[in-house]
Order: structure tokens, then C-alpha cells, then sequence
């Protein structure tokens, strides 16, 4: 966290400077009540009275300024650095692959992102600078009641061992419970945010007694964690209140024998009583804020367990550039590559293929048969275990992900629609563009009408994931952003699958002069995106099978025959 505070040292000078001076002050106020009983009281003095008294509210003003500057700085630095914290998580998440989300949970990440940061928050706006202001009350304390009683004194320092020892051995079981909730948190966060966006799903299939019963299943094991870690922190507070105003009762007899016997003051004995019950309450403070900060390394150890999460795909020391301009031939040689979660089963294997720039190639064949892999490995969001995927004659292990993506476009088969209005939504690719250019891209997408009908215009909010457009509606706002973006590579994974007959005559006539001057790659199952192709790529089991035009395909009766007969009945009809 030191690394994070750095940056704001003013802040947290102001923080040190405040807690000193409060926990100065708060320690002075003993040696204050210290006079008023041995020269006020005792001695009868009454101006003596009157100055311990005065000096004693002085100090009391002190401490209470000192304390508001060390309250407001720190949670000012708390907030700040919970800030920075979300910033730089958020920021590594977006360097990370798909295969990372796709391994992990989502639920979970944004669990750490939210819940842990808070809890760090909590530590270093609140507890931490509470256990440093006991820290210090504690050790000036100690160091006072020496200067008061050394015999006393060591009655206390005897005691210290056995207040420490159940702080130190819980501290460590509230730990790991923190670490356990946590996790149980993001467990719920999980199948919360399943169920929400598959809300349609989940009462088409009747499926809301279930998922109410496992919800339910795991706010218990949530709460029994929770109720677990508190019970250890609850008996750690116990003892040690029990042991330290237990002491306090002993120094208590033993200082009121030593006034009786005169080798002690009345105003010694209170000012010892005083920083005692000084110490003992911050003992007791500790003891509480320990396990709070046991929970925040909890959180944080999770929160460092993301950053120090390394990309898989990330830019050479020294990236090759891609050629100006470019040109977008794509070339694939000898692929072999294997998904992680399914390490011993090619996705593609030896799979070569050559596509010159401005040729437009449809991939065909039957699920699972390696035509998405290709998409996925020509951006970059894996790499190959062997062969080369190449662009403009540039391996991509040698340049940088994010010139080789800005010279690609995508359009996937189920769009993805922000929160955020029409305009935002399709000037995602291209933030810069003009509103008249995200008309036009629309206008050109055949979306501008149906866009222009809505009651904010391209300005309406399209709500979480598009639910206020329908499907044929979000394929061509997904559309219109691809050609807003005017990439030299367009890829289309079956881009008109969600359109009826209608739309989609109108889409293809748009899609027709953005392709002309554009290399394509289209994953195809319609007959009319097949028929539109230079060239058709049949794929089987990772290997290319058949290729050639739609005609040739048909003639050899091969595997492309027997798909367009399964597949492509209906438009053939």
C-alpha cells in the first residue's frame, strides 16, 4: 500500500504531523491531571488549580484539532488510494486475454475489483490510522509509566505477553475466515449476475425455485463464514479486555499500597492509572482494528494475486511495425493450435491457408470445426503452439496487439451492446468520429430508421446489453460500428444470422461495397453470404478440406455438398 500512498506524501505528512500531535497531547493530559491533584488539590494552591486546569484545556483544544487533521487527511488519502487501486486493477484486467475470463469467473473478478477495494479503503482511510494512533498512545504510555513507577511498570510489561498471544493466534485464523468470506462473497456476486442477465432463460424454464434454493445455499455458506470469523474475533476482544483490566485492577492494589505506604503520590498514582487504562485501551483497540486489518490482507492478498496475473499475449520488447499502407493479406501456415481448457484437442491442426488483400473467403463446415479459432488467433487473443498467422507478411508474435487490431474489424454473431446511447454504441471503435460519420455509418447499416423512431434519436439509452433493441436491430448497430471503424480487415461471424429475410436483404446490399474493397473473412451458414464469396474454405476437425467457389464445391460432392444441402435447404428453396 506504501507504493500507492507514496505518491500523495503531503497528505500523509499532514496525517503524521495530526496523529503525533493528538497522541502528544493525549499523553500530556496524564502529567496535567498529575499537577492538579499533587499542586492543586493536595497543596491547596488554587492558581496552581487554575493554571494545571487552563494548561489541561489548552491541551484539549490541541488534541482536538490535531485530531481533526489526522481524520480528514487520512480519509482523504483512503479514498484516494481505494481510487488508484480500482484504476490500476481495472486497467491490468483490460491487458488480460479472453482465455483469462474464460478460465476464471467474472463474478469473482468484479468482486475483488468492488468488495476488496473497499475493504482496503476501510483500512487505510479508518483502521490503520487508528491502530497507529494506539501503536503510538501505547508505547508513549508505557514509556510514561515508567518515568511514573518503574516497580509498577513491571507489573504491566508482565501482563503484555498474555494480551499479545491471543491477538497473534486468532489474528491468524480471522485471517484466513477474512480470505474465505471473501471468496464466499464472489460466489454470490457469480450466480447473481448469471441469473439477472439470463433472466428470460431462467422463468422460460421454470427455473426460479432452483436458483432461489442454490442462492439461498450460498448466502449460508456466506453467512456461516462470516459468522465464524466473527465469533474468533469476538472471543480474541474477550480475553484480551478481561487480561488487561485485570492488570489494571492488580497495579490498582498494589499503587494504592504503595500511597498508603508513602512511597507513591496521589497525583503519581493517578497519572499511573491514567496512561494504564491509556495502554489498556489501546490494547484493546489494537486487538479489534487486528482483525481488521487481518481482513484487508485478506483482500489484498487477492487483489495482488490479480495484478501480478501476467497477460499471455503481450507486445515483443521490440515489436515489428506493420507495414504503411497497409495492405491486408492474411496468411495462415501450418496452424496447430489447442484451446487451454482443452489442451489434447486441436482446434486446428496443420491448417495453412493464403488470402490475398480485398478477397473476400467464407468459411464453412460443421460446429466445433475451427472456423471462430481463426478469428481468435488473427486477433491476437491466442497464440498458436506452432506455425504462423501472418498479416501484410508480419508475423503477429512480432508486433504489437493493438496495431494489428486497430487494423481489424469485427462483427460477431451475437452483437455486443453497451449502456450507453446509439452514438456511443457505434462510435465505440472509432471515439473521434463526428456525429454526421456515425450517421452515415448507420444510414449505411440500414439502422438510421429504426434509430431515428426512437425517442431520444441516437441519443436513447439502449439499456444493459441492448435489451431495448432486438436481436435484428443490435446486429446492425454492431454493423454500422464496423463500418464507422473503415479497417482494411473486416471479419464477420455469421453477421446476419440474427436478421430476418428482409433485413438481411438490406444489410448484405450494404455489407456488399464495404467488402468490395475490404479482405473478409465470413464464418457463413446463409446461402446468399456463401454465394457473395471469391472464394469458399471448407474446415473439418482444424484441417482445410475442400475449397473453391460455390459452384465447384457443389460439383465435387463433397462435404460442402452435404452442408448445403442440411444447411442452406430453406434459401435454396
Amino acid at each position: 500500500m506504501f507504493e500507492m500512498v507514496k505518491p500523495h506524501r503531503g497528505r500523509l505528512m499532514l496525517a503524521t504531523i495530526g496523529l503525533v500531535l493528538a497522541a502528544s497531547a493525549a499523553l500530556a493530559l496524564g502529567q496535567g491531571l498529575r499537577s492538579v491533584i499533587d499542586q492543586g488539590f493536595a497543596a491547596g494552591d488554587a492558581q496552581w488549580l487554575d493554571r494545571a486546569l487552563g494548561g489541561s484545556l489548552l491541551l484539549v483544544v490541541l488534541l482536538a484539532g490535531a485530531t481533526w487533521l489526522r481524520f480528514y487527511n487520512v480519509s482523504w488519502l483512503g479514498e484516494r488510494v481505494s481510487a488508484d487501486l480500482r484504476t490500476r486493477v481495472y486497467a491490468h484486467l483490460l491487458t488480460l486475454p479472453p482465455s483469462f475470463f474464460e478460465a476464471g469467473r467474472t463474478g469473482e473478478v468484479i468482486s475483488r475489483l468492488t468488495n476488496d477495494t473497499a475493504q482496503i479503503e476501510n483500512v487505510v482511510g479508518s483502521t490503520l490510522s487508528i491502530a497507529l494512533r494506539n501503536i503510538l498512545l501505547l508505547t508513549g504510555g508505557l514509556v510514561m509509566l515508567a518515568l511514573t513507577s518503574g516497580r509498577l511498570t513491571l507489573l504491566v510489561l508482565a501482563g503484555v505477553p498474555l494480551v499479545v498471544a491471543p491477538i497473534v493466534l486468532f489474528g491468524r485464523r480471522v485471517r484466513a475466515l477474512s480470505r474465505e468470506r471473501q471468496a464466499r462473497v464472489a460466489d454470490l456476486g457469480t450466480h447473481v449476475d448469471e441469473s439477472v442477465h439470463a433472466i428470460r432463460i431462467v422463468q422460460a424454464c421454470g427455473h426460479e425455485d432452483a436458483d432461489r434454493d442454490h442462492f439461498t445455499a450460498l448466502v449460508e455458506r456466506s453467512f456461516d463464514t462470516g459468522v465464524k470469523r466473527y465469533r474468533h474475533s469476538a472471543l480474541m476482544i474477550v480475553l484480551v479486555i478481561l487480561l488487561v483490566f485485570g492488570s489494571v485492577a492488580v497495579i490498582l492494589w498494589v499503587g494504592g499500597h504503595d500511597v498508603l505506604e508513602g512511597r507513591l503520590s496521589a497525583g503519581e498514582l493517578s497519572a499511573f492509572v491514567f496512561y494504564a487504562a491509556m495502554v489498556a485501551s489501546s490494547v484493546g483497540a489494537l486487538s479489534e482494528v487486528w482483525g481488521e486489518l487481518q481482513r484487508a490482507a485478506g483482500a489484498t492478498e487477492r487483489l495482488i494475486e490479480l495484478l501480478d496475473t501476467q497477460p499471455d499475449i503481450m507486445a515483443p520488447a521490440s515489436p515489428r511495425a506493420l507495414p504503411a499502407p497497409a495492405r491486408g493479406d492474411i496468411a495462415f501456415r501450418d496452424v496447430r493450435f489447442c484451446y487451454p481448457s482443452r489442451p489434447d484437442t486441436p482446434a486446428l491442426d496443420g491448417f495453412s491457408l493464403d488470402v490475398r488483400a480485398g478477397e473476400t473467403v467464407a468459411l464453412v463446415g460443421p460446429s466445433g470445426a475451427g472456423k471462430s479459432t481463426l478469428f481468435q488467433l488473427l486477433l491476437r487473443f491466442y497464440d498458436p503452439q506452432s506455425g504462423t498467422v501472418c498479416i501484410d507478411g508480419v508475423p503477429l508474435a512480432e508486433a504489437d496487439p493493438a496495431d494489428l487490431r486497430a487494423r481489424i474489424a469485427l462483427v460477431p454473431q451475437e452483437a455486443v451492446i453497451f449502456a450507453a446511447s446509439v452514438a456511443d454504441n457505434v462510435r465505440y471503435a472509432r471515439p473521434d468520429a463526428t456525429d454526421a460519420e456515425v450517421r452515415a455509418a448507420c444510414e449505411a447499416a440500414f439502422a438510421d430508421a429504426f434509430i431515428r423512431a426512437m425517442p431520444g434519436g441516437y441519443e436513447s439509452p439502449l439499456g444493459e446489453r441492448g435489451v431495448r433493441l432486438s436481436g435484428g436491430q443490435r446486429q446492425r448497430i454492431a454493423i454500422a460500428r464496423a463500418i464507422l471503424a473503415d479497417r482494411p480487415i473486416l471479419l464477420l461471424d455469421e453477421a446476419t444470422s440474427a436478421l430476418d429475410a428482409e433485413s438481411e436483404r438490406m444489410v448484405q446490399a450494404a455489407l456488399a461495397p464495404l467488402m468490395a474493397s475490404r479482405t473478409t473473412l465470413v464464418v457463413a451458414h446463409r446461402l446468399a453470404t456463401v454465394q457473395r464469396a471469391d472464394r469458399i474454405v471448407v474446415l473439418e476437425h482444424g484441417h482445410a478440406v475442400e475449397t473453391g467457389t460455390h459452384a465447384e464445391l457443389l460439383a465435387q460432392e463433397g462435404l460442402y455438398a452435404k452442408l448445403a444441402r442440411l444447411q442452406f435447404i430453406d434459401d435454396v428453396a
